[in-house]
Parts: structure tokens; sequence; C-alpha cells
């Protein structure tokens, strides 16, 4: 399977270029073939990378693109053009952007995740259960943290952790989630399930899911320490999608939690 990398020169792009020319996963059958950035006069590579995505999409059998949401709206409908398998990791995107990949996976296989780590996935699957086993009572909270540079809060991860509970218990993240809390804002609503956000350093990543109830305490954790991870995930995840049939997958489905 020819892999072509989006944004290669970027802070994931490059982790999974570096991943891909290991030769760690040619056992399973994917070939690095090259990426795309913006202006290619700016920097030099010593392999093909060009700055015009439909070529991209056109010599790869698979694209995995960690770009921005702007970028990411494009290359879904290249990916249909060209029935290119997809995996995506972008964050920031919307419900609307989110339709659109469905609607694109009609034409080819994509999967989908906020996050491609197997420990976040699992993670999910935790929170998703204790929030079906716990009631109402229980208060919910989620807090993350990422490095300086993130542009979009809360994280793409924390809002599946949000989802994930509000699955557990019957109900949908769009009535029930607390995004912000300033000033004088009454007591607590039951059901909710409240983001706080930190943003600093290098972190790569922290997500933890609380559950209050009366005298104890749940907390659901996970802690990125190595970036790498989320490539190494988005690599198992093209290896897995090899040979799938046009449709939108999720990390849970890869990993089979």
């Amino acid at each position: 399977m020819k892999v072509g990398i989006t944004g290669c020169a970027g802070r994931m792009g490059s982790l999974l270029v570096q991943e891909l020319r290991s030769g760690a996963w040619d056992d399973k059958g994917l070939v690095f073939v090259g990426g795309t950035i913006e202006n290619t006069e700016e920097q030099t590579f010593d392999f093909d990378v060009t700055s015009h995505a439909d070529e991209l999409f056109e010599k790869a059998d698979l694209v995995i693109d960690f770009t921005g949401p702007a970028a990411t709206r494009q290359h879904i409908w290249l990916a249909a053009k060209h029935k290119t398998a997809l995996v995506i990791g972008t964050t920031g995107l919307t419900e609307k952007d989110e339709m659109e990949i469905a609607d694109a996976a009609k034409e080819t296989s994509i999967v989908y995740a906020a996050n491609m780590s197997v420990g976040v996935n699992l993670l999910c699957a935790l929170v998703e259960q204790a929030a079906a086993r716990l009631g109402p009572e229980w208060d919910i909270e989620i807090f993350e943290t990422h490095h300086k540079h993130k542009v979009d809060a809360p994280s793409g991860t924390a809002l599946a952790l949000g989802k994930s509970a509000a699955k557990g218990r019957g109900v949908d993240l769009k009535d029930t989630g607390v995004y912000e809390r300033y000033g004088q804002t009454g007591a607590r609503n039951v059901g909710d399930i409240g983001f706080s956000v930190a943003r600093g350093g290098d972190v790569a990543g922290e997500h933890t899911t609380f559950f209050y109830g009366e005298g104890e305490r749940l907390e659901l954790s996970h802690r990125a320490t190595n970036r790498s991870i989320f490539a190494r995930g988005a690599l198992h995840a093209a290896s897995w999608l090899k040979g799938k049939p046009s449709g939108l997958y999720s990390m849970r489905d890869v990993l089979d939690i």
C-alpha cells in the first residue's frame, strides 16, 4: 500500500514520515511515497514532495491527514474523487465537517478519530461504561492539558470523551456539555458534562475524566509522553484499512474495543 502524508513537514506529519521511513512497517505492506507542503520552494527534501494535494491523492493508495480543518475539508473530497483510502487525525472539525466525512466515506474507506492512541480509545470505552453504570447524581468533569501551540479547545480527545460519557448516559453532548464557567454561574445542573482546559509548555496530551459522587470520586486518566504514539496508531489504522470496503470507521473499529 503506497502511503502519502499531507503536511509532511508539520508537527505530526514529520513524525509520520519518520515512522514510515524507519522500515518497521515494511512487514505490514506500507510504503512511503511522499507528502505535501504549502510551498515546496521553502525547504528541500530527500523524498518526493508536492504542493498540489490532488497529485498526492492520485499517486497514493492511502493518505494520512493530520493537518487542519480547512485543509482536511478539501482532502476528504480528493480522497472520494480518487477512491483513495484516508486516515484522518485532524482535530477541531465541526459537526458539519463530520457529516461531510461520512458522505465522502460512501466513495472510499476512511478512518476518522480524534486520537489515534490505543490507550485513549480504551479510555473512551471505559468512560462510556462508567457513565452507563453510574447514575446522573455522579457529576462528570473532563480536564485536558496540551502544549501551548495547540489552537483548538477543548481538544478533540476531550470532546470524544464527552461524547462517550453522553452515550453511556443515553443523552446528547450538545444538550449537556458545559464549556465555560465565569462569574456567578449558579449551582451545577444535574447531568452536566463539564470541560476544563489548560495550555502550556510541550505537553503531548493529558486527559482525565472525573466522576464525582457523594463521599467518593472516580478518575479515569491517560497521559501521552511522546507524540510518536499518535503516528504509530495512525499507521496501525492504515494497515488495518487495507482492502476494507468504502465506509466510515473509527479507531475503536481498528482496535476492536
